[in-house]
C-alpha cells in the first residue's frame, strides 16, 4: 500500500471499509482515473472490488471491463488486457479500440492489424473513426502501405474519413510511408483543416524536401485562422532553416515573440538551428544566450550553427563549457564535436574525444560512428576509420558511404570498390554520395569503362540520377587517362549545370599532361565564365610557366591586378603534441626557423643522390636557376615535413595539411624523404590525401 498516490491511499481506505457500497458508475469513473495517471495499483484495486461484488461476469456489465482493458492496455500490461478481452461475454466497439490502442502504444502494431480484421469477421462490427485512427496509426508505424491503403479505401466508402482525427491519421500515415502526394490529396480534398493536419503535412514536406509545396501550404495556413502552436512553429522554422530563407524566419521569429507559445527547448532549438542554417550565428548566439535553462539539445543546436558556418573552433570551446555547465553530452553532441574536429584536421583532439565517448557509452551509436569514420579519414588516420566501420553493430548509408569516399579520398580505389560490392552484397542500395565516391575511386584506378558504366546505366538501374559531383569525376577519370577531347565534349553535353571545378578538373589535366594549347584554351573559357577564380589565373600561368612563356605569366599577373585577384599563400601546418605549428614559404616567424632551413637544407642534398632533381619548371619567375632552386627549397610543405622530422615520435607517421594542390617538386622531394628516413609522410593538399611511403605516393603521380 506505500506505493499508492495520495489519492489511491484515500480511495482505497474508503473501499477498505466492510459496510462502504461503492455505485459501478463511480468505479468506472475511479478506472479512468487510474488509467489517466497511469495509476495500476488502484487499478488492480478497483479490479479486485469488481471480482468480489460480481460485476465482471454478466453481459450487461462490458463497461468497467472495458473500463480495465483500457487501464491495463495504457499501463503496459497488454497480456492482462487480451485475457480479460477473450473472457468477455459480449463485445462491443470499446473492447476492440481499447485492446487495439494499447498493442499500438506498446509496439505491436501488426497485432493491431489482426484484430481489426478479426473484429469485422467474428464480431461483425462495423468500425467507427476511432478504431480507424488506430487502424491507420497501425499501419504507418509497421509500414503496411498496402493494407494502409486498403483502409483507406474502406474508410472513404464508410463516409468516416470527413471526421477530423482520421483525417489527420491519414495524412500522417502518407506522410510516414514518404507518399507526399498521397498526403496532400487527403488533405486537399477532404474538407475541415485544423492545425494538427497543417503540422502533419507541412513536417512530411518538409522533411521529403518538398519546399515549394511547403511555402504554398505555410501561405495557405497563414490565410487560414488556425491558431499556430509549438509544433507549428517549430515545423516552420525548420522550413525556413531548408531554404536559407532568412527574411522569413526572422518574420517567423517576431510572430512566436508577439504569440502565447511557450518558446520551450523545442522552438528554441529550432531558431537557433534556423539562424545557424541561415548564416546567421551571431543571432543563434544571441538566442541561446538569452536562454535561462540550457539542456543538452540547445547546447547541440548551438555548436551544430558554428560548425554549419565554419566556426570549429568555437564550438569546441562550447563543448568545453557544456561540460562545465554540468550538462552531459549526447550523441548527436559527439557527432557535432567529432566533425568540427574533423574540419579542423585535429586528429589528437578527435583520440581524446573518442576516449570521451567510449566512457559515455555512445561508441555503438550510428550517429557517432559515422562522425569518428568521418573524423579519422580527414584527419588521415584512415586505418583508424577502416577499424572503427569494422566494430561497428550496426550500419546504414551514410556508414557505407562514409568508408568509400574516405578510401577515395586517400586514393586507395582498390579497397574503395571492394568495400563498394560489400555494400551490394550486403543488400543496401547506394545512393547518391555513394556514386560520387565510387567514380572517385574508378578515377584513381584508372577504371574508364567501369566508371563510364556506373555513370550510363547502373546508377539509373538503382534510381540515382547523375549530377554535377559524378561528372566532375568522370571528367577526371577521362583526364587522368588522357583522352582530353572526350572529357571536354562530355562537358559541353551534360546535362546539368556546371561550375567552375569541373572545369578547372580538365584544365588541371591539361598541365598534368603537358598539352598547353588545349590548356590556354579552356582557361580562357573558364574565366569567361568566371573571371574572379583565382585557381585558373595560378594554372593558367603554370601553363605559362612550362612552355617558358614568361610573357603569358606577365599578362597573367597583370590580368589579376588589374581585377584585384590575389592568389591565396601556400599554407602548411602539422601538429605535434598537442600544438599546431603553422608554416608559410620562406616562414621565418618560427621559433626554430634557423633549425628548421637546416633540416630542410640537409634533407635535400641527402635525397639528390637518389635522383632528387629540383623542379625548377614550376617557378613561375623568370631568374637564374640557382635561384629558382631556392624558391623551391623552403616551400610551406618542406618545412612543416622538416618540423615533423626533427620532433615527431619514433615511428609515428608525419601528418600536414596544406590549403592548397601540392606543388610537383616538393611531392617529389617528399616521395625521397620517405624513402630516406623510413617514415611514412601523409599530406591532404586541396584535392586529396598524399601517402608517402618508401619513395612511392598513393596518388600514383597523378593528382
Amino acid at each position: 500500500m506505500r506505493a499508492l498516490k495520495p489519492a489511491g491511499n484515500q480511495v482505497a481506505q474508503v473501499l477498505f471499509k466492510p459496510t462502504t457500497f461503492i455505485h459501478l458508475n463511480h468505479i468506472i469513473k475511479l478506472l479512468k482515473v487510474s488509467a489517466d495517471t497511469n495509476n495500476l495499483i488502484l487499478a488492480k484495486i478497483l479490479h479486485s472490488l469488481l471480482l468480489v461484488t460480481n460485476q465482471t461476469s454478466t453481459r450487461s456489465n462490458r463497461y468497467p471491463l472495458n473500463s480495465l482493458i483500457n487501464v491495463y492496455a495504457k499501463s503496459n500490461q497488454i497480456s492482462v488486457a487480451q485475457k480479460l478481452f477473450d473472457r468477455m461475454p459480449e463485445r462491443n466497439l470499446v473492447s476492440w479500440c481499447s485492446l487495439m490502442a494499447g498493442y499500438l502504444q506498446t509496439g505491436f502494431s501488426l497485432q493491431v492489424l489482426k484484430l481489426f480484421k478479426d473484429m469485422t469477421l467474428v464480431d461483425s462490427l462495423r468500425p467507427n473513426e476511432y478504431i480507424f485512427a488506430v487502424v491507420f496509426s497501425a499501419c504507418s508505424d509497421g509500414g503496411k502501405a498496402l493494407e494502409g491503403r486498403q483502409c483507406h479505401g474502406y474508410v472513404v466508402k464508410s463516409g468516416l474519413v470527413f471526421h477530423q482525427y482520421v483525417k489527420n491519421a491519414l495524412i500522417n500515415m502518407y506522410s510516414k510511408f514518404s507518399d507526399v502526394k498521397g498526403a496532400m490529396r487527403v488533405f486537399s480534398l477532404v474538407p475541415g483543416y485544423d492545425v494538427y493536419s497543417y503540422n502533419l503535412v507541412l513536417n512530411g514536406l518538409v522533411q521529403q524536401g518538398f519546399s515549394n509545396e511547403a511555402i504554398q501550404v505555410l501561405e495557405r495556413l497563414m490565410g487560414e485562422s488556425v491558431e499556430w502552436d509549438s509544433v507549428t512553429y517549430v515545423t516552420v522554422f525548420g522550413l525556413c532553416a531548408c531554404l536559407k530563407d532568412l527574411k522569413l524566419g526572422l518574420q517567423v521569429h517576431c510572430r512566436i515573440l508577439t504569440s502565447d507559445v511557450e518558446l520551450d527547448v523545442f522552438v528554441n532549438s529550432a531558431i537557433i538551428n534556423m539562424y545557424g542554417k541561415c548564416g546567421k550565428v551571431i543571432n543563434a548566439r544571441k538566442t541561446f544566450d538569452c536562454l535561462q535553462v540550457k539542456n543538452v539539445v540547445v547546447w547541440t543546436g548551438i555548436m551544430a550553427a558554428y560548425f554549419q558556418n565554419g566556426c570549429f573552433e568555437e564550438a569546441l570551446n562550447l563543448f568545453s563549457e557544456m561540460k562545465i555547465g554540468d550538462v552531459s553530452p549526447n550523441g548527436f553532441t559527439f557527432a557535432v564535436m567529432l566533425n568540427s574536429t574533423a574540419g579542423l584536421s585535429a586528429l589528437r583532439h578527435g583520440n581524446v574525444l573518442y576516449g570521451e565517448i567510449v566512457k559515455s557509452g555512445f561508441k555503438d551509436h550510428v550517429i557517432v560512428g559515422n562522425a569518428l569514420i568521418n573524423m579519422y579519414a580527414k584527419c588521415g588516420d584512415i586505418e583508424a576509420a577502416s577499424k572503427v566501420f569494422l566494430d561497428m553493430m550496426y550500419r546504414d548509408c551514410i556508414t557505407w558511404n562514409a568508408m568509400i569516399c574516405g578510401y577515395s579520398h586517400h586514393g586507395l580505389g582498390k579497397e574503395a570498390m571492394a568495400l563498394f560490392n560489400d555494400l551490394l552484397a550486403a543488400g543496401e542500395c547506394p545512393n547518391y554520395v555513394t556514386f560520387v565516391g565510387v567514380l572517385s575511386a574508378c578515377s584513381h584506378l584508372g577504371l574508364v569503362k567501369e566508371g563510364l558504366y556506373y555513370l550510363n546505366q547502373f546508377m539509373r538501374q538503382v534510381g540515382v540520377e547523375p549530377g554535377l559531383e559524378h561528372y566532375t569525376c568522370v571528367v577526371g577519370l577521362l583526364s587522368k587517362a588522357g583522352l582530353l577531347d572526350e572529357a571536354e565534349k562530355l562537358l559541353r553535353s551534360i546535362p546539368v549545370e556546371l561550375d567552375v571545378i569541373a572545369w578547372r578538373t580538365l584544365l588541371s589535366a591539361c598541365h598534368v599532361h603537358r598539352n598547353y594549347g588545349f590548356g590556354r584554351r579552356i582557361a580562357e573559357f573558364v574565366l569567361e565564365m568566371d573571371p574572379n577564380d583565382v585557381g585558373t589565373y595560378t594554372l593558367l600561368s603554370n601553363i605559362y610557366a612550362k612552355a617558358k612563356r614568361w610573357d603569358g605569366v606577365v599578362k597573367i599577373r597583370k590580368l589579376m591586378r588589374e581585377r584585384n585577384i590575389k592568389k591565396e599563400p601556400g599554407v602548411s601546418w602539422i601538429e605535434i603534441r598537442n600544438v599546431t605549428h603553422v608554416f608559410v614559404s620562406d616562414d621565418c616567424q618560427h621559433p626554430e626557423s634557423t633549425q628548421i632551413y637546416e633540416k630542410v637544407k640537409e634533407l635535400l642534398a641527402r635525397i639528390k643522390p637518389l635522383g632528387y632533381i629540383p623542379d625548377v619548371t614550376a617557378v613561375l619567375h623568370d631568374v637564374e636557376e640557382e635561384q629558382k632552386e631556392d624558391y623551391l627549397s623552403y616551400h610551406s610543405e618542406k618545412l612543416a615535413i622538416a618540423y615533423g622530422l626533427m620532433h615527431a615520435p619514433l615511428e609515428a607517421p608525419i601528418r600536414v595539411f596544406k590549403n592548397l594542390r601540392m606543388c610537383e617538386d616538393c611531392h617529389s622531394a617528399a616521395k625521397l624523404i620517405s624513402k630516406l628516413t623510413n617514415s611514412m609522410i601523409i599530406v591532404r593538399d586541396a584535392n586529396r590525401f598524399h601517402s608517402f611511403q618508401n619513395g612511392c605516393c598513393s596518388c600514383a603521380d597523378y593528382w
